[in-house]
């Protein structure tokens, strides 16, 4: 049985990840769960998985929390809380499904402290993959990816030679604006860029996959999981988002995964590695099937992507900066204070302005972080 500790337990995949441990309660034990301020849920989720401890960083949350559950389920309040569940002496797996910047510290500590690692935030690879991959291999761990796209790469790497890999495909549904022009995109409504075709996600994520930075952060994520430069990393529009990516092999085969859009999917083979737990809801129906189809993405019009294969480019802190500059321009978008194409206006502006230095630490990264964060803030007027 894995021991979880569960950092974002009350967004998306944090919810999905205790569905999939509700179907295999013989294999998995939640013992830590962490997140924002979401006390409600928190009390319904104890109540279910009985954890050992529980982490909220909004101190007055965790102070209320204090008084609705029993007294032996310890509560960690403040910024530190993600960080102590994640180091929980009782767990062995740590599922990081947090989004934003938050979740690089945790998952690291986790790393440190010889936890296995279950991820879906992209932001831990993306900003400060120089410093996670390193710590994975000294303290020999797994480091298992929760994104669909990443899942899929693994699936058709593994048990294959690295040096017979010509390319990584990455798959993108194209989001609801697919085939768009530039113009059509300047009134944009959130309720619009909500409007995911395909997957159900988190507002941040989705709008994401809208403007396709989603697809940009998961090449930066690939060119770390996978040890690969940033040019053997491509991607194809896959309005169908059946199949989740592809790997290319020198000989010209092609290597493919296919599976239904949903997030349980990746999640269960993450946890259940290197088994593979048996599902009978989480069934590709090819009958309704009609076709697959395959496009060139437009970077022009859709110029995050190519700005994340720019800020990879460019290295060091500059994968930061874009990332922390693009959280802010999406929660200003989220909030009505900026339009859609501020998003990428904004998080390129923010780049120009932004030097780029070398990874030494985490310091370094938070450092890149908060300036890329500043700058972007004063740009919107925020």
């Amino acid at each position: 049985m894995k021991k979880l500790s569960l950092i974002g337990c009350t967004g998306s995949i944090g919810t999905q990840t205790l569905d999939v441990v509700r179907q295999f309660p013989e294999k998995f034990q939640v013992v830590g769960l962490a997140s924002l301020n979401e006390v409600d849920v928190m009390v319904k989720q104890i109540a279910e998985f009985h954890p050992a401890a529980v982490g909220l960083a909004d101190e007055k949350a965790a102070e209320k929390l204090r008084s609705l559950i029993p007294a032996t389920v310890q509560v960690f309040g403040g910024p530190e809380a993600a960080s102590r569940i994640a180091t929980l002496s009782e767990a062995d797996t740590v599922v990081t499904a947090v989004v934003g910047a938050v979740g690089i510290g945790p998952t690291l500590e986790a790393i440190r402290c010889g936890k296995s690692v279950a991820l879906a935030n992209k932001e831990t690879l993306v900003a400060a993959g120089a410093l996670v991959m390193p710590a994975v291999r000294k303290a020999k761990v797994s480091l298992m990816p929760i994104d669909s796209e990443h899942s899929a790469l693994f699936q058709c790497l593994n048990g294959e030679k690295r040096s017979e890999l010509r390319r990584l495909i990455l798959t993108c549904s194209g989001g609801p604006f697919r085939g768009k022009a530039l113009q059509d995109l300047s009134s944009i409504s959130v309720e619009q860029a909500l409007g995911h075709p395909t997957w159900s996600m988190g507002a941040k994520i989705t709008i994401d996959s809208a403007t396709l930075m989603n697809k940009g952060l998961e090449v930066i994520e690939a060119m770390w999981l996978y040890d690969v430069p940033i040019d053997q990393v491509d991607v194809v529009v896959h309005p169908q988002s059946i199949i989740h990516s592809m790997v290319e092999f020198v000989d010209g085969s092609v290597m493919a995964q296919l599976g239904c859009h949903d997030m349980r999917l990746p999640i269960q083979y993450a946890l259940g590695f290197p088994e593979r737990l048996p599902s009978e809801r989480l069934r590709l129906d090819f009958e309704k099937t009609a076709q697959l189809t395959f496009e060139k993405p437009d970077k022009k019009t859709f110029r995050c992507l190519a700005l994340a294969y720019d800020a990879a480019r460019a290295g060091g802190t500059m994968p930061a900066v874009m990332n922390a500059a693009n959280e802010v321009a999406v929660g200003a978008f989220l909030k009505k204070k900026a339009s859609f194409l501020d998003i990428p206006r904004t998080t390129e502006k923010v780049m120009g302005l932004c030097g780029v230095a070398p990874i030494s630490d985490l310091a370094a990264v938070l450092a890149a972080d908060r300036e890329a964060r500043a700058k972007a803030g004063e740009l919107l007027h925020l």
